[in-house]
């Protein structure tokens, strides 16, 4: 296998790649959360003009103010851009499939300029996570701030990861600083912050009220490239791409998925999923569910949001027996019920893609890392047995370790020097005996 590292603006680096020459594009670009009235006003932008003088392209979006955490590269509106899609849509082989990430406020705009760029836009996969924190603005804190009014301070949250069990929070205990309440009153702790009582009268009507949820799902836009075969047999015989790879995505389990009747069954497989048996069509044990369109992180979080479910018995329709509706479904006795013995949270349906503070590496600072294992799933779900893989917004490489993991080729390109070598040395120290690691 080998990884190709290219470092510059995506839009310029691509054009070094022939037309049809990568299997899939699994990427996580710029959410650009910045508003766009802060976009456009803001001491951080740049000029308001409707040109871009160095690739002379117009419109009312091309500025560099910064974006999420203060970063410029989120301040743009580079995955806003049709031009940008339609560079990747020309590398990308008739029928390949591109997974972008996104932020839930700027999808819309993003999977436009997909689509308007040439991409059939063919689902979206959630990906729900329980570690998101809530970045909203205290209306009743604004209110007494706007009068002028003075709060009364009750006490002082510890820091929300700071948990019963953690060293930090024995420390605490043990300094008498916090007891295992909702809030201490010693201020001498880091991470701390104020519980405040309103002041005025406004304030306490509008105590409880914020401006933004806690964050806890990241849409990704699955698309493909048209076809360029009459149908999906024939692409897939030429290109190698244009189907998902179910069978290497299904959600593993322990469950028994046909209830068991038929698992004992002394039968012989005819076509995947299927046994003969006494000369019926019986269902055979899957080998795992069905991958679907939403992936969680198994947090405690998450898992808590699943209900517990049970398959116990299911009951038979019931059908009319007069002619006129005899194909209908109606009334009449029921038989037996099939039992499924399968239950559980509700989460065992969906893949679960778990991370580890370990995987980051050290001296990664990249502030939108994601899990390995959720990358490996994404670019196995897309991508053919030895195929390349393009990451046009490499960020620190975790699209290109899970490519490792898999056995794919990999081409990353990375604007910013700084994440490129972070990405570099993650490979590098991760590459196994055959791959061959480059950067440019």
């Amino acid at each position: 296998m080998s990884v190709r590292i290219l470092i510059g603006d995506c839009r310029e680096r691509l054009r070094e790649l022939p037309d049809n020459s990568v299997d899939s594009v699994v990427c996580d670009p710029p959410y650009h959360l910045t508003s766009i009235v802060k976009r456009f006003g803001s001491s951080t932008a740049a000029p308001i003009n409707n040109a871009d003088e160095k690739n002379g392209r117009n419109g009312p979006y091309h500025r560099a103010a910064k974006g999420f955490m203060g970063q410029t590269w989120d301040g743009g509106d580079v995955a806003f851009q049709l031009e940008t899609w339609a560079e990747i849509l020309r590398v990308l082989k008739p029928g390949g499939h591109l997974v972008a990430f996104s932020g839930t406020r700027t999808v819309h705009r993003m999977v436009c300029a997909i689509e308007d760029a040439g991409f059939e836009i063919r689902d979206s996969i959630a990906w729900i996570y329980g570690s998101g924190f809530p970045k909203s603005h205290d209306v009743s804190k604004g209110i007494d701030k706007m009068a002028g009014a003075e709060r009364e301070v009750l006490g002082y949250k510890p820091h929300l990861g700071r948990k019963s069990g953690d060293a930090s929070h024995e420390s605490w205990v043990k300094n008498g600083i916090s007891s295992g309440a909702d809030y201490c009153t010693n201020p001498k702790t880091l991470g701390i912050g104020m519980l405040t009582a309103p002041a005025t009268d406004d304030a306490r009507e509008w105590q409880g009220w914020g401006t933004a949820l806690k964050p806890a799902l990241e849409p990704i836009c699955l698309a493909r490239k048209p076809l360029s075969e009459k149908n999906i047999a024939a692409n897939v015989l030429r290109w190698g791409t244009g189907a998902i790879n179910v069978d290497g995505c299904r959600v593993g389990t322990a469950d028994d998925l046909n209830g068991g009747t038929y698992s004992g069954s002394d039968a012989k497989e005819t076509a995947p999923g299927w046994r003969m048996a006494n000369a019926k069509r019986e269902f055979a044990q899957p080998i795992g569910r069905w991958p679907a369109n939403l992936v969680h992180d198994g947090s405690d979080e998450v898992l808590a949001g699943f209900p517990e479910t049970a398959s116990g018995s299911i009951a038979a329709h019931h059908v009319r027996t007069t002619s006129k509706t005899k194909n209908c479904f109606g009334e009449r006795a029921a038989p037996a019920e099939v039992t499924q013995g399968d239950s559980g949270s509700a989460a065992r349906f969906f893949y679960t893609a778990k991370t580890s503070s370990a995987e980051r590496g050290e001296g990664n600072n990249h502030p939108t890392v994601k899990p390995i294992a959720l990358m490996q799933w994404l670019v196995r779900l897309v991508t053919p047995p030895g195929g390349i893989v393009l990451d046009p917004f490499m960020g620190s490489g975790s699209t290109g370790l899970a490519c490792q993991a898999e056995l794919l080729n990999f081409i990353g390109c990375e604007m910013s020097p700084e994440y490129a070598a972070i990405a570099e040395r993650r490979l590098r120290d991760d590459a196994g005996l055959f791959a061959d690691v480059e950067a440019a």
